[in-house]
């Protein structure tokens, strides 16, 4: 054989198409990651002001008008509101404007990730410095000392995540990568629900009982856990009943080459570039990282959208999947999707 015919012998049109496929995903990772995270910096921050009534419209409109944008000002009615708001996730931190003193209070949330925390500090610092007032901060729902920057939640849903698309490969691809049947599909289904469940627990016991590294109901994580698990599980099996092993890839782009990144973990969103900003609530790590922090930090507050958008996944996944499944007929096992009969005689799952 020539060394050409070697080469053919040896990578396969569908190996190189593959190999291909993988050169385009470590690329997207690169531009992904470092296209978010590269240059951090905090935009239209979502942030209350209360201040006498007669130089209340003149602060919002003077941090407003802040260059580069970092803020989003709003008038609030008063300190208990600031930290009813920030509580419930509707702003990032407050200015409470003392209206006797030079002195003003800056309320922060550093629970929901210190590097926006420290961020506003040195953006309010620089403001009052210059008007000759100064500031002291005030964290009304502080990370935990074993929380280092706040960023426990996202390595939590982050391993979750991986869980999820890691089980769902394994079990398409130990019997093909396409459900042969509505009943294999059923059992796929299954087993990825029991797995999601010890998965769920399990991460919650480790990273609180266990670390100590998040506060809040070990059970509500274990729940979330679950949600997390089963949605990035399902979505990667429905992907992998449509494309094959293709599917594998497309999870990776979705869960981690477009969901890490936009997840808020590292830098909490209002400090990502705009597209990653947008697309991170919609994804299962962004959307699981804000429900860690609000069940650890924020009294579970603010958690219905992010739950339903879980909820999508996992729904949209587990109906693709018997969808998928059912069009090659209700019992019929031919072998069509590379299931190898076992030792005795029975098929995989």
């Amino acid at each position: 054989m020539t060394f050409v015919d070697e080469v053919k012998n040896a990578v396969t049109p569908r190996a190189a198409l593959l190999v291909i496929g993988v050169l385009g995903l470590q690329l997207l990772f690169i531009a992904s990651y470092i296209g978010a995270l590269h240059k951090p910096k905090p935009t239209d921050v979502a942030f209350g002001v209360v201040a006498p009534q007669q130089m209340s419209q003149q602060l919002v409109s003077r941090l407003d008008g802040l260059p580069g944008g970092p803020l989003d000002p709003r008038t609030v009615s008063g300190e208990a509101e600031a930290r009813e708001q920030i509580m419930n996730r509707d702003i990032d931190g407050a200015l409470i404007v003392s209206p006797e003193g030079r002195t003003d209070t800056l309320l922060v949330a550093s629970g929901g990730g210190t590097v926006l925390s420290s961020a506003l500090e040195r953006i309010l610092t620089q403001v009052e410095g210059s008007q000759q007032r100064t500031v002291r901060t005030v964290d009304v729902a502080p990370a935990s000392a074993e929380d280092f920057d706040g960023l426990s939640s996202f390595y939590l849903v982050v391993g979750w995540c991986v869980g999820g698309y890691l089980c769902a490969s394994i079990l398409a691809i130990s019997a093909g990568t396409k459900p042969a049947n509505r009943q294999r599909a059923l059992i796929r289904t299954a087993v990825m629900a029991l797995y999601a469940v010890a998965g769920g627990i399990g991460g919650a016991i480790i990273i609180g009982p266990i670390l100590g590294a998040l506060p809040g109901s070990v059970w509500g994580l274990a729940g979330l856990g679950a949600l997390v698990v089963f949605s990035v599980g399902m979505i990667t099996l429905a992907l992998e009943a449509l494309t094959g092993i293709v599917g594998i890839g497309l999870a990776v782009l979705i869960i981690v080459i477009a969901g890490n990144p936009s997840a808020g973990g590292a830098f909490p969103l209002p400090m990502l570039p705009d597209f990653w900003r947008a697309i991170g609530p919609a994804l299962p790590p962004g959307a699981g990282t804000w429900v860690a922090r609000s069940i650890a930090y924020f009294r579970g507050n603010a958690v219905t959208g992010p739950l339903l958008v879980l909820s999508a996944w996992a729904v949209v996944g587990t109906a693709l999947t018997l969808l998928l499944s059912m069009r090659r007929g209700a019992g019929r096992d031919d072998g069509s999707a590379g299931t190898a009969p076992s030792a005795g005689g029975s098929t995989a799952v």
